[in-house]
């Protein structure tokens, strides 16, 4: 039997037991692929990252992430949790101020950005692709249902529609706390909408917030893919800064900076920070940032 060490953090906040959950295999390299479905599986937590060397030399790692179900292209609190586990492990040096490495993952290479103070981690930065939009869905009352709302708990004149920066998600606004506390998900409706849109995950919001200092509050629901629901959503970030910008809930810039707080109703409070760049009245840059945690651990024995 050999013996297979992984670590734990919380993603997307800077106290314990908030945030995300997220186990991340610092050296998978004696790991077999085979198994590494069923590790995610058997731990259950929404992603479980696997640390390999990379297949590019250009790259500084490669990061498969795997949900319960199946494997990630890419994935924004797995990318940004390894990236401080490898961080605290000392597999990325400590520099006064910020070092940057490449990830490999299944959309290409991913930058991620890493902030130190004395000497430890303290905040994770990583890019995204630039957004793909899909059209406005014209069933609002769809989108409704699939959320068991009227049609009228939606944001006026805010559009639901799809928006990818390297995974899909269907964007639903709504028009207030109170919408976004009281949906229930209809699983057969949400699978009927979002098979029209071309996901397999949705994420709610609304421009009315809890906290002092956020911009929008937001849940996401991807029961397809084995997640009900995910406290702190880091791929749907990017498409959300996208989508607030080009709907004109956010004010065009240079740079835009949006707080999306998330994780409220399951009692694990994230808070996800969004840059948005722009030239030429294009979207140039994305970026998704937060604080991470470190809990524990523990290990597999196989054979």
């Amino acid at each position: 039997m050999a013996r297979h060490h992984y670590l734990l953090v919380d993603v997307f906040t800077d106290r314990m037991f908030g945030g995300n959950p997220l186990a991340v295999f610092p050296d998978a390299t004696q790991l077999p692929e085979r198994v590494f479905q069923n590790i995610a599986n058997e731990l259950n937590l929404s992603e479980t990252t696997f640390v390999l060397p990379p297949r590019d030399a250009a790259n500084d790692f490669q990061v498969r992430i795997f949900t319960p179900q199946f494997e990630m292209p890419m994935a924004g609190h797995p990318t940004l949790g390894t990236a401080f586990v490898l961080a605290r492990e000392g597999r990325i040096p400590a520099t006064e101020g910020e070092a940057t490495v490449v990830f490999e993952e299944g959309v290409g290479p991913i930058r991620v950005t890493i902030r130190f103070k004395d000497g430890a981690p303290e905040f994770v930065t990583m890019d995204q692709p630039k957004p793909e939009f899909g059209p406005e869905l014209e069933d609002r009352a769809a989108c409704a249902e699939m959320l068991t709302l009227e049609e009228g708990d939606l944001l006026p004149g805010a559009p639901c529609r799809m928006v990818s920066c390297g995974v899909p998600y269907l964007i639903v606004p709504l028009r207030d706390l109170a919408a976004v506390r009281r949906l229930r998900v209809n699983l057969q409706a949400m699978e009927r909408v979002q098979k029209t849109a071309g996901v397999r995950a949705t994420f709610v919001f609304t421009p009315e917030t809890e906290q002092a200092g956020s911009h929008v509050h937001g849940r996401m629901f991807a029961p397809e893919i084995g997640v009900m629901e995910d406290p702190a959503t880091g791929s749907a970030a990017g498409p959300l800064g996208c989508y607030l910008l080009r709907s004109g809930l956010a004010e065009a810039g240079a740079e835009t900076a949006i707080v999306c707080e998330q994780g409220f109703e399951m009692g694990r409070p994230s808070i996800l920070h969004i840059t948005i760049g722009q030239s030429g009245g294009e979207i140039s840059e994305v970026k998704v940032g937060g604080a991470a945690v470190a809990m524990g651990g523990g290990w597999f024995d196989l054979p």
